[in-house]
């Protein structure tokens, strides 16, 4: 069954909505430069509040080792994600201060080759479109689908390519939050469709 991440949660509304649903993963977002911005002590709060059995992953782009291994080291996430340059010297660090797992995003192009556990497959660096999916379709590796899905589409992706996971951020909000009825109608279509 395709595996469903929420990412960019902020709010402790979010997390009580991804305790009801119960995504596989949610992401909490480590980038400065983006909208869905947490600092690690709300990042803190949040994940207190997160039930156990949900994976909170902590996204990143081009940060310290040891800032990402700390956090991972503390408890407040339980696996990195990756969106910047991150190479597989990076990675093999990491891994060495933390052993937690490491999700590794990339623009569609060779990444089967990566030595992250787990890749994550955009059409940019997080920014909600949609790209080409018939380009996976000979995929090797199990991986993490993003890029523009919503619940009108999700269905699609996964009869499509049956990716090991999908991942979701704006297509689950409305006017720029979390909307409780768009989370919900994601989960139920891809665990139907995955059937």
């Amino acid at each position: 069954m395709t595996k469903i991440k929420f990412c960019g949660l902020k709010t402790l509304d979010d997390i009580r909505a991804a305790n009801e649903i119960f995504p596989e993963y949610v992401g909490f977002v480590f980038a400065a430069r983006s909208k869905r911005f947490v600092t690690p002590a709300h990042a803190e709060k949040l994940r207190a509040a997160l039930s156990e059995k949900i994976c909170a992953v902590g996204v990143f782009v081009d940060e310290k080792i040891s800032a990402v291994a700390e956090l991972l080291n503390a408890g407040i996430i339980d696996a990195a994600q990756l969106h910047g340059s991150e190479d597989d010297a990076y990675i093999k660090n990491l891994r060495a201060l933390s052993g937690k797992p490491i999700i590794k995003a990339f623009k569609v192009h060779a990444a089967e080759e990566s030595a992250a556990d787990f890749i994550l497959i955009d059409a940019g660096a997080g920014d909600g479109k949609v790209f080409d999916w018939s380009l996976l379709k000979n995929f090797r590796r199990e991986y993490f689908l993003a890029g523009g899905l919503t619940p009108e589409n999700v269905g699609d992706a996964i009869k499509l390519l049956n990716p090991f996971a999908v991942d979701v951020s704006s297509g689950i909000e409305t006017d720029g939050r979390k909307d409780f009825f768009k989370m919900t109608t994601f989960a139920e279509v891809v665990r139907r469709k995955s059937l």
